[in-house]
């Protein structure tokens, strides 16, 4: 009962709460003890333990002030169906080991089926074919498996000679440049090679495109057999034109799954449903409740048109697991990669029953009409633009002129506390999304949200940069944390803001230290690269959609302010593509071009752009072991501050790394 209060009250009081916390990596390292209790704690230390340990670094999504990705919602109904289905805590693996999730299951996929409007050849309850739903959290994943299997199935059938490894190297699938990261992460597990076709002007994938993509693959004897679809991409809510695209698949025998991950859940609403047109061609479609459905996380929604597919992906029938209705009843283990499910069915059946179908669109409807409402008042500010037409309940929008001035504005509100955006790229625009994501959110809060946008703005503009005491939103919930934080802004601190990379799709940036070594995942992978491979003719490597996506977009690529106002001292900033850039690294790092230069202090530069000063990290590579406090992790000291890493090379000593870009500058010097 005392978690339940605590609960409704976390939720009614949210608005007092800081949306996004204010704290840096390790914080928690502070608060905690660093072995386990050897006795059992009393309950109300714990209690008071998350308000003075967890509270502190919670980004509160249920919060109206939260506008950033998409809805993540939950509700009373959802919370405590998940709460009976933990106590239960059935694995539900086959029908036998808990008939009523199965059977539930299926029931409240076929209402979800009906209640969005999908074809009968994806229900249950159809008959004639083998089609179904289920929950699940690897939709794209799951399908491009079973898409696999069945085209090198029927490949196979006519050529006999040829062995499963050599039809998949041959198989390539399709997706827009707007498709989610888990599509290109899919790919990658699933060993196939991925295309990522440009969108038009409207950010979306049209039948064209694809034709002309599957006539250059078969005419170079690859194998079309798989296209995810997005219908809502994350970066503007667009929609790939299935109404063209679908027909190309049919005639193609290419397996067409429809991620509308978010945008499914407004198709509740008849007058979205336009966005379908063309569904009846798709062999998978999957959305997620978890997100604007309030059914909170985790809960996917996949529906099949052919079950069959599933089970001769991942049917696996040990002993142990037959029972005496297998093959009768239907056993959702053969439909997944994993063998045990949770009980997800239940807290969608407690949504669906405490809201109703006409409870569920009145939702998406007001997110719909508050997203209208920020948006009208986007128009009416001139200095404002609207990049990307606006769909169902997001908005992106930019300030007019360089990408910088609308990074800035946004590192600047996010820094406040007040509320909480993220940034995607359009068409090389460096765009801010707002999403109507909370339940709880009314005009009131927009009109507060926009008020802080313009004011927030207006500082920059007069130069006033540095934030107020009274600016920044104070948590009336947070306790004290043990250690002081340091005040710091963009022009007192090079460690600022948030350092993004954009790459990969517009949502799914690399969190990187401003440095053209973001292209890997940290500075250390960058370093163990150029130490143990020889770069004298070898373009660094990156994937497909990297290439895509950074060769040219506003010759900008990093996200920091740093490098704007460094560009003139800087060789690595100067304008130019991703190529270029990495053609200037290697070509310093093989003429022997080590020093590099970089503004020390961004406050001093505002003053004078002439001060310059050598700047490297230490990084010591032993052959045995791994020592040393920064053990796996990236240095952000002081220039000349050790960093100790693990490595197969088979040399000793000492490797100086360029801070800002990894380029090796000794590989002698101790």
């Amino acid at each position: 009962k005392e978690m339940v209060d605590y609960i409704a009250d976390y939720l009614q009081n949210i608005r007092e709460r800081r949306v996004l916390p204010n704290v840096k990596p390790g914080y928690m390292r502070h608060l905690v003890p660093d072995h386990a209790p050897q006795m059992g704690e009393d309950w109300n230390q714990i209690m008071d333990d998350v308000e003075r340990v967890i509270m502190p670094g919670i980004t509160h999504w249920q919060s109206p002030y939260m506008h950033a990705y998409f809805p993540a919602l939950n509700s009373f109904p959802s919370l405590l169906g998940d709460m009976l289905s933990d106590a239960i805590n059935c694995i539900g693996f086959t029908w036998a080991s808990s008939p009523a999730a199965t059977e539930l299951e299926t029931i409240v996929m076929d209402w979800l089926g009906k209640m969005i409007g999908l074809p009968s050849e994806f229900l249950h309850s159809n008959k004639q074919t083998m089609g179904g739903g289920t929950t699940a959290s690897d939709c794209t994943f799951v399908t491009l498996l079973a898409a696999r299997s069945d085209a090198i199935r029927r490949y196979r059938a006519n050529n006999n000679d040829l062995e499963d490894a050599e039809v998949n190297a041959r198989l390539v699938a399709y997706c827009s440049d707007q498709a989610h990261s888990s599509v290109e992460k899919a790919g990658l597990i699933g060993l196939v090679k991925m295309r990522f076709l440009p969108s038009d002007d409207n950010l979306s994938l049209r039948g064209s495109t694809l034709q002309k993509a599957i006539d250059e693959d078969l005419q170079a004897g690859l194998i079309p057999f798989y296209l995810c679809a997005t219908l809502g991409t994350t970066g503007a809510c667009a929609f790939d034109n299935l109404k063209e695209i679908g027909p190309i698949c049919d005639a193609e025998g290419v397996w067409m799954h429809i991620d509308a991950a978010y945008a499914g859940t407004a198709f509740l609403c008849p007058e979205y449903r336009k966005f379908m047109l063309g569904v009846e061609h798709a062999q998978s479609f999957a959305f997620n409740p978890s997100k604007w459905m309030m059914v909170h996380f985790d809960c996917s929604a996949m529906w099949v048109k052919n079950s069959g597919a599933l089970h001769k992906t991942f049917n696996v029938d040990p002993l142990y697991l037959k029972h005496e209705n297998s093959g009768a009843a239907i056993d959702y283990m053969h439909w997944q990669i994993a063998l045990s499910r949770r009980f997800r069915a239940l807290k969608l059946w407690f949504v669906i029953r405490s809201f109703g179908v006409e409870g569920l669109q009145k939702h998406v409807r007001e997110g719909v009409r508050l997203a209208q409402y920020f948006e009208a008042k986007v128009r009416k500010d001139d200095r404002f633009d609207l990049p990307a037409v606006r769909h169902l309940g997001m908005v992106v929008f930019r300030l007019k002129g360089d990408n910088a001035k609308t990074e800035e504005l946004l590192q600047a509100i996010n820094r406040s506390g007040k509320l909480h955006m993220v940034p995607a790229s359009i068409k090389g625009n460096y765009v801010i999304r707002f999403t109507i994501t909370s339940q709880y959110t009314t005009e009131k809060d927009i009109d507060r949200d926009w008020e802080i946008i313009q004011k927030t703005h207006a500082r920059l503009e007069s130069e006033e940069t540095d934030l107020l005491e009274d600016e920044v939103f104070e948590d009336v919930h947070a306790k004290e944390v043990a250690k002081d934080k340091e005040k710091t802004t963009w022009r007192k601190s090079r460690e600022f803001g948030m350092s993004l990379v954009l790459s990969n799709v517009p949502m799914s940036p690399k969190v990187v230290n401003g440095s053209y070594a973001a292209f890997f995942d940290n500075m250390v992978e960058f370093a163990k690269e150029i130490t143990r491979t020889d770069y004298a003719e070898k373009p660094i490597r990156l994937s497909p959609r990297r290439r895509i996506h950074l060769r040219d977009q506003s010759k900008q690529q990093s996200l920091d302010i740093a490098p704007l106002y460094a560009n003139r001292n800087h060789p690595f900033f100067k304008q130019g593509s991703l190529d270029s850039k990495v053609e200037e690294i290697l070509e310093s790092y093989s003429n022997g071009g080590y020093s590099i230069k970089y503004p020390q202090d961004l406050s001093a530069l505002a003053e004078t752009e002439q001060e310059e000063f050598t700047d490297t990290i230490r990084v010591v590579v032993p052959t045995k072991g791994i020592a040393g406090k920064y053990d796996g992790g990236i240095s952000n000291g002081e220039a000349g501050g050790k960093m100790r890493v693990q490595t197969r090379d088979a040399s000793n000593g000492v490797r100086l790394f360029c801070k800002h870009c990894g380029h090796v500058v000794d590989v002698d010097e101790i």
